[in-house]
């Protein structure tokens, strides 16, 4: 028993040195200049997709899962549409009326704490609560989404992946960006969160989102008391109904394991949704906008 209990332990520490890692690097250049801040969060926002694919052909979780070129063709789509066209759209809506809304909440109310700071640790311990605050409201959108048809149907594209891979955490149709960054907008406006610290969370979190969706061998550890990690995230993309309703958190698992809803089962028979069959790219753009039972048999 020791061999295997000491080989759980190393594939522990991938993920959160990577995560954490980012998120260091990111609040040192914020904080001492030694590079282009801006500069540095785009490269580490971008920068592991490549990372990861290749670790993945060299180290896949199941071999099955391996991506041929029009499964990445389609990857590199959804990938480009996120970060160079959809986000710089939500990004102007959600900076306008949404943050402001709450940020003039925050003065009304006389809210005494300012989600700031001007050091490596005092910006990674402020990203550390604001990210906790935007996970508490993204969870319960996320567990919604999941029980009303109404809004499963902008999130139904994510789930509709018959294999897990990296760039798939980016595989989010385009109206459901009003329900993920509706949570993060709200926590940090209303904790008045600097930009330094809203750009430490941003990488955190797609550090971690992009390693849970990878197809490598990684374990949970100490770092899945709290945070969420590809062991987790994979059975909540399990093809049975059950057991995609359990680990909703995207970055922060501890609200699952206080809200009843966390699953420590770390192995699905198959991915996906409904019949688990591959849908068409168009498909998937159009799902928001078809009928309930077309969705059902989906």
């Amino acid at each position: 028993m020791q061999q295997p209990s000491r080989q759980a332990f190393y594939w522990s520490l991938p993920q959160p040195v990577f995560v954490f890692g980012c998120a260091l690097l990111a609040a040192s250049a914020l904080t001492t200049q030694w590079m282009d801040a801006q500069l540095l969060v785009a490269i580490l926002i971008f920068a592991p997709i490549p990372l990861l694919l290749i670790a993945e052909r060299l180290i896949p979780r199941r071999d099955d899962w391996l991506l041929n070129w029009r499964d990445a063709a389609e990857d590199a789509f959804w990938v480009f549409a996120t970060y160079l066209i959809w986000v710089p759209i939500y990004h102007e809506y959600y900076d306008t009326p949404i943050s402001n809304a709450f940020a003039l909440l925050r003065e009304a109310s006389a809210f005494p704490f300012r989600l700031e700071a001007d050091t490596i640790t005092g910006l990674l311990a402020a990203a550390m609560v604001g990210i906790l605050a935007a996970e508490f409201i993204g969870y319960w959108a996320h567990r919604i989404q999941h029980r009303f048809m109404f809004f499963w149907r902008i999130h139904a594209t994510h789930h509709h992946i018959t294999k897990m891979s990296v760039a798939r955490a980016d595989r989010t149709h385009p109206l459901e960006f009003l329900g993920l960054n509706l949570g993060t907008a709200v926590a940090l406006a209303y904790l008045g969160a600097s930009a330094d610290v809203v750009a430490v969370v941003i990488v955190f979190r797609t550090a971690t989102a992009h390693v849970n969706h990878a197809n490598l061998p990684l374990r949970s550890g100490v770092f899945g008391w709290v945070f969420n990690t590809a062991e987790w995230h994979l059975l909540h993309h399990s093809c049975v109904y059950e057991e995609s309703n359990t680990n909703y958190g995207c970055t922060v698992i501890l609200w699952d394991r206080i809200f009843g809803t966390f699953s420590g089962k770390t192995s699905v028979e198959r991915v996906g949704n409904g019949t688990g069959e591959k849908l068409s790219l168009l498909t998937q753009l159009t799902i928001p906008f078809r009928s309930n039972d077309v969705l059902r048999k989906l």
